[in-house]
């Protein structure tokens, strides 16, 4: 058995793991991280339109500020997130993207004077401050009162990780690539490491650590079309539920994006909105505003998908050999505007489309794209149940999303969450020692080894890849964006008989080492898993709540599902995961539950939803009217963060009404 040690293991080399390593680094503490690829490979590399952070730099960013930012998230979440981790989040996004900016990553800036935009249709010009000229730029995106995306055309999530992953190198902390973790050891009550397979020799490796930290990204590949990279699995979501101990929170929480392409799935950035374009039918007609007069192509992304589904219902949609589609058009944003700001897109629509969408409409369609559950998590990033077990990023239900996340939230919060969990990583490695029970490690080594002697010198006969594909035809079919519980119990229903015919997997290849089908059956029981927390948490929750929409309940009913879905796994015969619910506490919300602002306000309210906005009203009152808004929001919920992150942010109104000091860059 061989054995690796080491203070801080993370696995999975995204912005979010990479940025946990670094804070460990940074402390001097040894740090590993595992990846499946090489580390600017990673998922994050494909995150197109921006990262919200409310800088207030543009003209039509000024005034925003933490307050705005967290209301957005607020609301964009339906009410379901973690109020307390999306105040930190809000606090310290500003510092996240300034941060980056000094590790090499190329903002988007802003040019002084007159510039054209397109805002509803219509090219209209705004007027850049001559202080603003050389600071960051932002871009609209959908479900935000202010332009608060930062941008890099729209390849963000690539300059992102390259810097981050340049920086992780300058501090000469270790990837190992090609190794997959398929095992957490774990006691019980604290988790000791992982147990990996080389994907080229298929050598077993212990990793045993003071702190496990899983950035391993979302579960989107259990669907047949999705925008995620195939290896987004949800392999490390199934490895704390196969613990028994560690819980999973909101699995039923299932984005899907709104303009993803035909018939391949690949997303077209929301930029392509939020810069002016416009979704139409198969009469070319715009559509959106018929819905939502007010915020149109730019409602929340679960909204936005909706609303394009029953528009296709209703015969809109364009017929064509791989179902009906609508249209995406930016051909009013001007070609130099489409190869400066959308050149991604551009790239996209050629290799994969052939056409030109700078003149050409995209054919697009709501596709699965972001998991808002996860690895259930406390605001420090910790599981709640498994001590030593920390998640980050889509891997996590940290849970700043709740049941919808805005656009540019996502990238945001690998590299916030990263930088804020990250240093509590460290806290949590500094804090406690090593502890080493080499039975118990052999104990889970054995058990994998076992796991693979079965597949490899079994009888089984059941394929892997074609239960694979069952599986997210299932998930495609029963459990999408409109869901009623019929379709779900039969999803349930079978998932639990493909759960079943996974104990008779077998291999046509008998390779131990490089054998991509021994890699495929030890991941799709894993999956089928996770699978079966989506499904049965879906068919559990008898309520509509962000992009969990039930035809059968369209309300959102705060007074009976104001919680959020904790799913384990009762043990290793058991077809279905257990489900508990953590309720969300009102009276401790800054923001209470109230209208969302799409459609018709059917919400059933939560009886102290009202206590709680009078009591609000009155601490204001007693706090006086020369209370500042930072005075007022640590009287309505105060929050923590690491002492290094706590001072203020600096923004150029503040610089501009002080008429003093120095802007902030």
């Amino acid at each position: 058995m061989k054995l690796i040690y080491t203070d801080s293991l993370v696995v999975g080399a995204g912005l979010a793991g990479l940025r946990v390593a670094i804070a460990s680094k940074e402390r001097g503490l040894d740090t590993v991280v595992l990846s499946l690829i090489p580390a600017k490979r990673s998922h994050s590399a494909a995150a197109q339109g921006g990262m919200q952070a409310s800088l207030g730099n543009t003209v039509k960013g000024m005034g925003d500020d933490e307050d705005v930012h967290f209301q957005d998230t607020v609301k964009g979440s339906d009410w379901g997130c973690d109020q307390d981790v999306a105040r930190m989040f809000a606090h310290c996004a500003p510092k996240a993207v300034r941060e980056l900016a000094n590790w090499g990553v190329p903002w988007t800036r802003i040019t002084k004077g007159p510039r054209q935009v397109v805002v509803n249709a219509e090219k209209v010009t705004i007027e850049e401050a001559e202080e603003a000229h050389g600071l960051i730029n932002a871009r609209d995106f959908g479900g935000t009162k202010k332009w608060r995306t930062c941008y890099t055309a729209d390849g963000t999530g690539h300059s992102l990780l390259y810097a981050v992953d340049n920086k992780a190198i300058s501090m000469d902390i270790p990837v190992h690539e090609r190794m997959e973790a398929l095992s957490l050891i774990h006691d019980g009550k604290r988790c000791h490491g992982v147990v990996a397979r080389c994907l080229i020799t298929g050598e077993l490796i212990a990793y045993v650590a003071k702190s496990t930290t899983i950035a391993t990204g979302g579960y989107g590949r259990i669907y047949e079309v999705s925008t995620n990279a195939i290896i987004c699995e949800g392999v490390g979501q199934a490895l704390a539920l196969e613990t028994g101990v560690a819980k999973l929170g909101n699995m039923e929480a299932v984005q899907f994006h709104p303009t993803a392409i035909v018939p391949v799935g690949i997303l077209t950035t929301e930029g392509c909105r939020g810069d002016g374009g416009l979704l139409r039918d198969k009469d070319g007609h715009r559509f959106m505003p018929d819905y939502e007069p007010e915020k149109k192509e730019l409602a929340s992304r679960d909204v936005v998908s909706r609303r394009m589904t029953e528009h296709m219902r209703k015969g809109k949609g364009v017929d064509s050999p791989y179902g009906p589609h609508l249209w995406l058009d930016i051909t009013l944003l001007g070609r130099k505007h489409v190869e400066t700001n959308l050149r991604e897109v551009k790239e996209i629509c050629e290799n994969f489309l052939g056409i030109d969408p700078a003149k050409d409409w995209i054919p697009v369609r709501p596709t699965q794209h972001y998991s808002m559950g996860g690895i259930r998590t406390d605001a420090t990033g910790q599981s709640s149940h498994l001590k030593g077990l920390f998640s980050v990023g889509e891997a996590a239900c940290w849970d700043m999303h709740g049941f919808n996340r805005l656009g540019g939230n996502s990238l945001a919060e690998t590299v916030v969450g990263g930088m804020i969990i990250g240093k509590y990583v460290a806290d949590f490695c500094e804090q406690n020692t090593l502890e080493i029970d080499t039975n118990l490690v052999e104990s889970f080594v054995a058990k994998l080894q076992t796991e693979i002697d079965q597949l490899i010198d079994g009888e089984g006969t059941e394929n892997p890849f074609e239960l694979k594909q069952q599986m997210q035809r299932i998930m495609m079919d029963y459990v999408g964006i409109f869901r009623n519980g019929p379709e779900l119990e039969k999803a349930v229903s079978e998932l639990q008989d493909l759960l079943k015919r996974a104990n008779a997997l077998g291999l046509k290849c008998k390779k131990r080492h490089a054998n991509p089908e021994l890699v495929e059956a030890l991941r799709v029981k894993r999956m089928l898993k996770v699978a079966l927390t989506v499904a049965a948490g879906a068919a559990a929750r008898t309520e509509s709540r962000g992009a969990h929409a039930r035809e059968d309940f369209p309300q959102r009913n705060d007074k009976d599902w104001l919680n959020r879905t904790l799913s384990s796994w009762p043990d290793a015969n058991s077809l279905s995961p257990q489900l508990e619910y953590e309720q969300l506490d009102v009276m401790k919300m800054e923001l209470p539950p109230g209208y969302r602002g799409y459609g018709i306000d059917n919400a059933i309210a939560h009886p102290d939803t009202e206590k709680r906005e009078q009591q609000i009203a009155d601490i204001i009152s007693q706090l006086g009217p020369d209370a500042d808004r930072h005075q007022k929001q640590a009287a309505l919920m105060p929050f923590d963060v690491p002492e290094s992150l706590k001072p203020k942010n600096e923004r150029l109104s503040d610089t501009l009404n002080s008429g003093a000091g120095e802007i902030a860059k």
